[in-house]
């Protein structure tokens, strides 16, 4: 057994910090000087430097040192084969679909084509930090298969899926439920648990599944009950529209899902812009999940999720965070968080500085705004529990796989010393609000130049030049 330490100054979580209203630290975990000792990739011991080391002698450690360490980013909503297009002026969702979208993924068809753009995205992941992504693939089998036997060559734990639409897309691009459903369970009987890669059943969205593909989903869904169900949901007004003319005898897009079987744990659905308090309770109840995905949200025009009626304690959804690269037009989840605290602050206040009287609510006009604490649980452990993963990963717990990143506070795009001027000696952060204040700096101001180092599974597979 291979067994190394790593030791410096960690932050994580154990709790989800808008429980802890007024004291959000209950919910953090800080190490001004910690060892996080790792054997074949799990975490077997993890502390103070001054507790740990003494039970590990001889253990070869590595320092990292000014840099605050942090779990791995998790990306719940992200597509592999937009990342050739990503930041191409698109409108809005629906005609940016076709004018960008469908053109290029038809390209992962080649495989040659489809391996370089894996390559890419993954590398392009690990630049950013994040070391977990639910993905969507295309409708053609090879880019998922490519995507799958990349990530199990870097170790990396991949929730991903072939992904079906026989609707409202060029007849080129579309395929037939049967061959979806076929399709499908070849992959799931060749990567589903194989490593760290994990199965979701992937209808792309209602608007463009027929009642055969979605039955399709169901028969897989009831098959194989352990894999994921990944998905969009209330997006865009006309995506909208267009799912209540497509399916009429449902009475919202949640009750699309519903009426198959697949609203429930391990379903989630990205986006959630325009979900209805009716929906929110549903999937309250269900134990699924909603993506944020704030960058797309804006980049493409469709509107303000509601953060704080989702973390209405009393019907509370899960949440992760996702880029949704490309109609998300960066890689990085620092950016995710700096457009979701800017969502936060818009979704409490109009334009012309009235309180909004939709969203007067004074305890969910508190829960839209994003602390550092709330921002970076929502990319670690937040988004490992809405993704039904955090047995797995998520926090610096032992047991769990050795995924995590060392940011440099002082790497975005300017030189900041402000953020040193937050400890006046200069020191590094010796508390757990010192910590958090520099990821707060980080998160509004840095950027994927933040990230100074990504590992996987106890091994470093990045690091900034």
């Amino acid at each position: 057994m291979s067994t190394i330490g790593i030791r410096g100054t960690f932050f994580d979580f154990v709790d989800d910090p808008w429980k802890h209203v007024g004291n959000e630290q209950a919910a953090a975990r800080f190490h001004q000087d910690g060892l996080l000792v790792v054997a074949d990739g799990i975490i077997k011991d993890f502390g103070p430097h001054a507790e740990v080391a003494p039970r590990h002698p001889g253990l070869a450690v590595t320092h990292i040192q000014d840099r605050i360490i942090v779990p791995g980013f998790i990306d719940g909503h992200i597509h592999l084969p937009q990342t050739r297009i990503l930041g191409a002026y698109g409108e809005q969702l629906l005609p940016w679909l076709q004018m960008w979208v469908y053109p290029e993924e038809l390209k992962y068809r080649d495989r040659d084509y489809a391996r370089e753009g894996v390559r890419r995205f993954l590398d392009a992941l690990l630049a950013s930090g994040t070391t977990t992504c639910q993905a969507f693939t295309s409708s053609a089998p090879v880019a998922t298969e490519e995507l799958f036997d990349e990530a199990a060559r870097r170790n990396m734990r991949v929730i991903s899926g072939l992904t079906g639409i026989d609707r409202n897309a060029p007849a080129e691009f579309i395929d037939t439920p049967e061959n979806f459903y076929n399709d499908s369970k070849r992959l799931i009987a060749q990567y589903h648990n194989k490593g760290r890669n994990l199965y979701a059943i992937t209808p792309r969205f209602a608007f463009g599944a027929s009642p055969a593909l979605l039955e399709a989903c169901r028969r897989l869904k009831h098959e194989h009950p352990d894999c994921w169900v990944n998905t969009h949901i209330s997006e865009n007004p006309a995506e909208c529209r267009g799912v209540v003319q497509e399916h009429p005898d449902c009475q919202d897009y949640l009750g699309v899902y519903e009426k198959f079987g697949l609203v429930g744990p391990k379903f989630s659905g990205g986006h959630g812009v325009y979900l209805s308090d009716s929906e929110f309770r549903r999937m309250s109840k269900a134990g699924a999940a909603v993506v944020f995905c704030p960058c797309s949200n804006l980049f493409l025009g469709s509107g303000l999720f509601r953060l704080g009626r989702a973390t209405d304690p009393e019907h509370r959804v899960k949440i992760a965070f996702g880029t949704d690269m490309g109609g998300g037009n960066r890689f990085s989840m620092i950016h995710v968080l700096d457009d979701a605290y800017k969502v936060g602050m818009c979704n409490n206040t109009m334009l012309d500085g009235s309180i909004d009287p939709v969203r007067k609510d004074v305890a969910e006009a508190e829960r839209n705004k994003l602390s550092p604490y709330r921002g970076f649980w929502s990319v670690t452990l937040g988004g490992a529990e809405a993704l039904y993963i955090d047995d797995k990963l998520g926090n610096f717990a032992v047991g769990k796989e050795a995924d995590f990143v060392a940011l440099d506070v002082n790497g975005g795009p300017i030189a900041q010393p402000w953020h040193q001027s937050l400890i006046a000696d200069g020191r590094g952060p010796q508390t757990m609000d010192e910590a958090a204040s520099q990821l707060f700096g980080v998160m509004m101001v840095g950027d994927d130049r933040a990230v100074d180092e990504t590992w996987v599974m106890g091994k470093r597979l990045y690091k900034k030049a």
